[in-house]
Order: C-alpha cells, then structure tokens, then sequence
C-alpha cells in the first residue's frame, strides 16, 4: 500500500476556511484560556454555550482553526464539512437567543467516524473503489445528536474496512498520533480518539468489534464506551449495498471525560428500527456512586497472552489506588470459564462475520488459505483463518458455547459490580503496514504476530458486556495507557460512572505535549 496524504475532498456541500469565516478564539474568553477550552470535555462546552459564555458560532469557528492549524501533522479529520458546520452554529444560537435548547449538545460541534454516513459527505471505509460514495442520509445515531443539538464539522480517519488497530487507507493516507506522530493512533477508530486527544473536536462517536473505541482510547489517552450489544442503532453504518447488523458489532461514543460518554449514550442508545415498534430500552442505573464498596475484579494478565509487564502492573497499581479508596478489589475472583476456549469461541465468532456480498473469489481463496493448516492447529491464525469459511453447524455450536459464557458472566456479576483489566499488550507502536502475516511486534522484547493481540477486547465482545476505556496515567516512555472496565449486560452505567469515580481518584485525559496551546 502506497498511502497519499490526507484529501480535503469533499467538503460537501463547498467546504470553507476558517479564515473566511470571522476571528476565531486566539487567548481567551470569558475567563477561559483558549488551550482549556480546546481540552473541555462536551459536557463542559454545552454548559458554557447553554450560559452564553461562548457562542456556538465561535467555538465552531474554534476548533475549525484547531483542525487547520494541528491536523496537518495527523491527518485525523480527513472529510471536511466546515461551512454547513459554521450554519448549524449560527443556527444554534439564533434558537439560543429565542430561548429554544435543542438537546443536552446544543451546539457542540463535533466530528464521527468516517464508516458512518452522514448526509452529503463520502463513506468509503477507506476503500478506493468507493471514495466517491455519498451518503443520501444520515445513520441513526448522527440523526440522534443532531436532533440533541450537535453538529458536525467532519469525518474521522479509520482502517481500510475498519479491520486494524492502525488507521491507513489509499482514500485518506495515514492517521498519526499526537503523543508521537511515529505512532499508530489505533484502529480502527484511529482518527477519532486522535482528534479528541489532540483538541480538534468536542465529541466523537465511533465502532467496535474488535476494540476499535478501546485500543484507540488506550493509544491516544481519552475515554470511549463499548455499549452492551444491541443497545445502541447500527442502521448507517454499514458496508456499501448491506442493510443487515453484522454479529458482534457495536457503535459507541469517544470523549475526554466519562460524563461525555454517559450524555452521548443517553442521547443515542434506545431501540433499532426493528425493535422500535415494541421494544424500549431502561438501562439500571450505576451500582456504586462511591469508590467504597464497590466490588472490583481485577485481571491484569493471562498466562497464555502477551501482555508487557508495565500494563498488567498498571493494572495491579489501580486495584490498589481503590482498594484504599474502600472497595473490595481481589486479583483471583474470575467468571468460571476457560480463557483460552473463550478466546477461542471469539475469534471463531469474528473471523466468521462481517461477510455479506463478498465475491466468489473471494470465498475460494479463503477454502484454499483454510485447507492449508492442520485440523488441530489451534492457533489464532488458523482459527481466523478456517471461521473465514466455517459451515453452519460449526458456527451454531460456536454461538451455543458464546451463550454459555453470557451465563457464566452474568452468575459471575450477582457477586462482583467490575472487571478492571489490559485493552492491549502494548502502548502505541510505530506504524508497521507491512502485511499483517508479516508484522512482528515485540511485547517486552518477546516477538508476536499480529493475530496473537484479540484475548483482552474480546472478553467483553464475545458476551455482548459493555466496556469503558479510560487513560490512567503514562508508561516510562511518555506514553499514555488505557484499561478497560468490563460490567454486566446492560450494565454501562456502572461502568461509566466508575470512570468517573477513577477519574476523580487517579485523574483523567491528559493533553499531548505540543497540543496545548
């Protein structure tokens, strides 16, 4: 792959600059310096419109300058919308001054996933063929901010099909990320967490299968939330010509603070378009308001899983901060299941969705590729390899053994409130797009292949749980780590809001250096 550098087109309909568009915030205002007001979090900025300490105007004006200014060195907001941003501001606060809130993100400008649509701007999942795809509506969930008051300046960089954890494509070319512009930001949300990282955006809103909210929010240091499956519409964000919701697959928010993931979920999860006739959605609300008492698991490593030993430390370092806090944390209680078949339940459940309308040819190469390796190769890349072809029969019983381990999670859940535990084996790498069988990346010095890094996203993936990402702190080498909080089904509200209670413990997002001014 020949990556290019980041494309301006389209900015539908006739994108502008920033610099046509008035004196954007250069100090301060209202009290507010113009680093604090680039690192609010949404919930901060819609407080500030909603008082009238800031226009919505302005601040779009804002981070459009911030996206000029800084995004040239990352390449994060790849399909740019400036102009209708600049209206629906103006828009925003003329309904402001008639005393009308449209929703809890009245006038927060914020930018999405490319993989979604959004009406008039390309979705190509990074695919070529398809960079002149352009979306007719708008997917469910951009439908649901904007009807909360939030408008979007553009379309966040991803993996080519949203199928890596670094976020390249011939399309848009390489996303960076700010901590270190050598580094993936993840993927396959890469551009989403690196714009919120790097001030370029109030809120984003993105996809996982495979940790693509979480390794993004682990790689740049901010906060995202895998929704229980189910509880939040798909519709939109689909591959060109699919209609159907693929297995596994979510769709959640990104932010710099917890509070923005439980004012975005609010705002988005509810019933699909199926379910909306019959079905309404109460999702309980958090177990624990404090630290004390909170019942914490937590699982900093696995024996047959590379994982560096500054994570699972970190792990270990968190457990430790509550437990003085005052909850019961225990390094031993588990769910009363196999790791290792668990994982093995999942990568046979991933590697076998997400196929719809592939060609023929495609089919024949993956029998061919499936057939080469021995029936009791159990590795993880001859099991992704044979789900890519897998009968139904073996995929029924794979999704029997997935509805056990839903059984064995939620008994685990009736006696401890969380899971705390890795999102990766490692901190941000270098970018490496090499072909992926050819990627070797080293975990405490100890080589391992791409395909050995799924174990830790996939615990809550496989059984449908919900899992929040959030930063506590740097490695030794300056970069941030991410870990994951993992609940019951229909659980993120607990949580989220134990985000919140670590945040107030340990501290939160942290600003890359070079971004802050």
């Amino acid at each position: 792959m020949n990556p290019i550098s980041r494309r301006d087109f389209p900015r539908a309909p006739g994108g502008t600059s920033v610099s046509s568009c008035g004196p954007a915030i250069t100090s301060a205002h209202n009290g507010l310096a113009s680093g604090e007001l680039a690192f609010s979090s949404a919930t901060e900025l819609a407080q500030l419109i909603q008082r009238k300490q800031v226009s919505s105007f302005e601040l779009t004006q804002y981070y459009i300058e911030r996206i000029e200014r800084f995004d040239e060195a990352l390449n994060a907001v790849v399909a740019r919308d400036f102009e209708r941003a600049l209206e629906a501001a103006k828009s925003a606060d003329e309904s402001l001054a008639r005393g009308q809130r449209l929703g809890s993100l009245h006038g927060v400008p914020m930018t999405i996933k490319e993989a979604f649509d959004v009406s008039g701007l390309p979705t190509t999942w990074g695919v070529p063929e398809q960079q002149d795809n352009l979306a007719l509506n708008d997917a469910t969930v951009v439908g649901h901010l904007k009807a909360a008051g939030a408008h979007f300046m553009g379309k966040t960089n991803v993996a080519l099909r949203l199928a890596d954890w670094q976020s390249y494509n011939d399309v848009y070319g390489i996303t960076n990320n700010p901590w270190d512009t050598a580094r993936s930001p993840g993927g396959s949300s890469g551009g989403s967490a690196a714009a919120l990282a790097a001030g370029l955006t109030g809120l984003e809103f993105a996809s996982d299968i495979a940790g693509s909210i979480r390794n993004p929010s682990h790689f740049c240091g901010v906060y995202g939330h895998k929704p229980t499956y189910g509880i939040v519409p798909t519709l939109g964000h689909n591959p060109l010509g699919v209609v159907s919701a693929p297995d596994l697959n979510v769709v959640g928010p990104m932010g710099r603070s917890a509070e923005d993931l439980a004012l975005a979920l609010d705002v988005v999860a509810g019933p699909d378009r199926f379910r909306s006739p019959g079905w309404r959605l109460v999702l309980p609300p958090p177990k624990a308001r404090t630290l004390r008492g909170l019942r914490v698991a937590i699982w900093p490593k696995e024996d047959f899983v590379p994982t560096s030993v500054e994570i699972s430390d970190r792990v270990q370092q968190v457990g430790e901060a509550l437990a003085r806090a005052g909850a019961v944390v225990s390094d031993l209680a588990r769910p009363e299941l196999s790791p290792r078949q668990s994982h093995n339940t999942y990568l046979n459940l991933l590697a076998s969705t997400g196929l719809v309308n592939l060609p023929d040819e495609y089919y024949s190469v993956a029998q061919a590729a499936a057939a080469e390796f021995d029936a009791n190769d159990e590795s993880p890349l001859a099991v992704v390899t044979r789900a890519r072809v897998l009968d139904h029969r073996s995929w029924s019983d794979h999704d029997e053994a997935r509805t056990r381990y839903r059984l064995r999670w939620r008994a685990f859940f009736n006696d401890w409130d969380v899971v705390i535990c890795p999102i990766s084996a490692t901190t941000a790498y270098e970018h490496d797009h090499r072909p992926k069988l050819e990627r070797v990346l080293a975990v405490d010095r100890a080589p391992t292949s791409h395909y050995e890094h799924y174990f830790w996203v996939g615990l809550a993936t496989l059984a449908y749980l919900p899992s929040t990402a959030f930063p506590c702190g740097l490695s030794s080498d300056g970069l941030p780590i991410g870990l994951q909080i993992i609940g019951p089904e229909y659980g993120d509200r607990t949580t989220i809001e134990v985000a919140r209670l670590i945040a107030q413990e340990l501290g939160g997002f942290q600003t890359p250096p070079g971004f802050g001014a």
